[in-house]
């Protein structure tokens, strides 16, 4: 097997071990059923039985990540939303009273919060991972949102945590963010890392009417020319990335290392993967693209990811929560392969005989 090379440290990510492949099929075929009927489950099963070296995949603790930071670019007016709106929703989010609190309750998972940039101090909370990188990112319609040396301080920080859960072990994990004028910041990295032109990668984020839109794509298309062009996907993170985003980078780094089936949630999280798998192409096939948000210029980034999301319920939200309602979907592939008789142990013809 060959492995990504490591960058400055950061995990390494092995191409997906294909050995079991030909005993996993027979398995899912020779299951009660016409040969491939329940469809996407049954190339779920096969890819987390990869994933996880065997031919009994298993969802055990599934974990939620919800990484959040502050944005500098906000000051430029591309969100409706204040800023202080961040440092309210985390608190919600302690609180239990968020949609991804209640999506992870209903789905089984484990849920984390971290703070990996928030521009206002939190205060010391019972649930809380206090890791921010700084208080925010800077403007990156002036200046570069973090330096070289920032982004890989918080990609280690997001591996860390994904080790964390390792350990305690999640096979199964998901990665959610908060953070005002976040989907500016992921539009700039889909432009540069995916070659498209800015107005193809912006939506309306939490809202903009017509006028607000329009006011978004100038300042993020002024924004881009400001910056010399490099597609180094260090680089373009420093440049325009966000501490919540940078840590979802090296957490799927890390959750591809230890072997984790990994739940890719909408837009932002999907930029995040963006540097991971410019850094780490293997990354890409311990992915289940959970959901199509109904966010601009979603669609398209899964294209670029070769991706069939599981969902499309026109999410827009963020938080993981996409990825928490993939949950079951993967205990129900994991059910089948575990519980199903073969036609061989239930006496039933197959067609062959």
């Amino acid at each position: 097997m060959t492995s990504s090379p490591s960058v400055s440290g950061l995990p390494e990510v092995e191409a997906l071990d294909q050995t079991l492949r030909a005993e996993l099929q027979h398995i899912i075929d020779t299951k009660t059923k016409p040969p491939g009927s329940l469809g996407r489950l049954e190339t779920l099963a096969l890819q987390m039985g990869l994933i996880q070296r065997s031919t009994r995949p298993t969802v055990q603790r599934p974990a939620m990540i919800v990484f959040a930071g502050d944005h500098g670019i906000a000051h430029e007016g591309v969100s409706p939303y204040p800023q202080a709106v961040t440092v309210q929703m985390v608190a919600n989010f302690l609180a239990g009273g968020a949609a991804i609190n209640a999506l992870s309750r209903v789905a089984g998972i484990e849920l984390e919060v971290v703070n990996a940039g928030v521009a206002t101090p939190l205060p010391s909370t019972a649930g809380l991972v206090d890791i921010p990188v700084a208080a925010g990112t800077r403007n990156f319609a002036h200046e570069d949102a973090m330096t070289r040396e920032q982004a890989l301080a918080a990609m280690r920080a997001g591996a860390a945590r994904v080790q964390h859960h390792a350990a305690l072990g999640t096979n199964v994990i998901g990665f959610g963010e908060m953070g005002i004028a976040n989907t500016s910041a992921a539009a700039c990295l889909m432009s540069r890392l995916c070659g498209v032109p800015i107005a193809e990668c912006v939506g309306r984020g939490t809202g903009l009417d017509d006028a607000g839109l329009a006011k978004k794509r100038d300042v993020l298309a002024a924004a881009l020319a400001h910056h010399p062009v490099s597609t180094d996907p260090l680089d373009v993170l420093a440049t325009f990335g966000g501490f919540e985003i940078a840590m979802m980078a090296g957490a799927y780094l890390a959750a591809a290392q230890a072997r984790m089936t990994i739940l890719v949630d909408g837009f932002i999280a999907s930029s995040a993967l963006l540097v991971a798998d410019a850094l780490a192409p293997n990354v890409r096939d311990y992915c289940v693209f959970a959901h199509a948000s109904n966010e601009a210029g979603h669609r398209r980034m899964l294209g670029h990811f070769g991706a069939q999301p599981l969902l499309s319920l026109d999410l827009r939200l963020g938080e993981g929560t996409g990825a928490a309602l993939a949950v079951p979907l993967l205990r129900a592939a994991a059910a089948f392969v575990d519980g199903m008789a073969s036609f061989e142990s239930a006496g039933v013809a197959n067609r062959d005989a």
